[in-house]
């Protein structure tokens, strides 16, 4: 449609300069409730998608993960707040690490097994004072980093920000608070950046994408942006691609510039990526949908 061609034209306008493919949208995959991230596991091929199901904030049990294939067929619920003795609310950011999912669920990080659902670990961050756990990834010592926004969504959508902006480590049974303060800029999307040692930032109270190194007490610039970041993503060659919800698009930057890759996608959460087929998976909040874009290499 009209809206689509739009879309398809911005990227490429976009692109037109740039050394990428210029991108392209591969499929539409309906059916979702709030979708909130998408992770590609290349050992079993499949797209897992989870899915808030309602307030972001709200303990309803009602949240679920889904998975689906890549050509968006197949779509299973594979775990389901509520049923068979699973508690999930609203389940936001994702990492996979081996046979273990690892989602974070509002102040718990809950593990399941990827293959058939069931539930293997939770950890409750209760007492620590979280209130918004957002997303997760894998660090290099192979700790959980995961971030905490520090807002909450009242019933009626409005946010109000009791919280600290926190980043939380889980190692084996050991919890902690690996750094804190207000230079995150309520953290959202973390990735782990392997050829540069530290971990990309998306934060959606900042105007700019932000870098943080093990150990280091605050978080420093990488490049600055339209804001109201969401997902990140570090691809295998060393481009960033980031969401943002403040100009409905998905970004990429290399060499300490960010430019638009994908244009109109509306309220796009935590992006994934596709490492085998070159595709940004798109979860658009509002809309219930993932979209999958080709992106290719440079």
């Amino acid at each position: 449609d009209a809206s689509d061609s739009a879309a398809l034209r911005d990227s490429a306008a976009a692109s037109a300069s740039a050394p990428d493919t210029v991108p392209t949208r591969i499929t539409t995959i309906s059916g979702f409730r709030t979708p909130e991230s998408v992770r590609h596991d290349a050992d079993l091929d499949l797209y897992f998608v989870s899915n808030i199901s309602g307030n972001p904030s709200s303990k309803d049990r009602d949240g679920y993960i889904a998975t689906v294939r890549p050509d968006g067929t197949g779509s299973t619920i594979l775990v389901q707040g509520g049923a068979a003795g699973v508690t999930l609310h609203a389940p936001k950011g994702m990492t996979i690490v081996g046979d273990t999912l690892w989602v974070t669920d509002i102040d718990v990080v809950r593990a399941f097994n990827k293959r058939d659902g069931k539930p293997i670990r939770s950890v409750d961050l209760t007492s620590m004072g979280a209130t918004f756990l957002n997303d997760i990834a894998i660090g290099p010592d192979d700790a959980l980093y995961i971030t905490d926004t520090g807002i909450r969504i009242a019933a009626d959508g409005s946010m109000t920000t009791p919280g600290r902006f926190r980043i939380f480590r889980i190692a084996g049974t050991s919890v902690s608070v690996a750094v804190e303060g207000r230079a995150l800029g309520n953290p959202n999307g973390i990735a782990w950046d392997q050829a540069n040692d530290r971990f990309v930032l998306a934060p959606f109270g900042e105007p700019g994408v932000l870098t943080w190194k093990i150990g280091d007490t605050a978080p420093m610039p990488l490049v600055t942006g339209a804001g109201q970041f969401d997902g990140v993503e570090v691809l295998p060659d060393g481009r960033v691609l980031v969401s943002s919800w403040a100009d409905s698009a998905v970004h990429v930057i290399t060499n300490g510039r960010m430019r638009k890759l994908v244009s109109g996608v509306a309220a796009p959460a935590d992006i994934g990526y596709d490492v085998r087929r070159d595709r940004v998976l798109i979860p658009l909040f509002n809309a219930n949908t993932v979209e999958v874009w080709s992106v290719g290499r440079p």
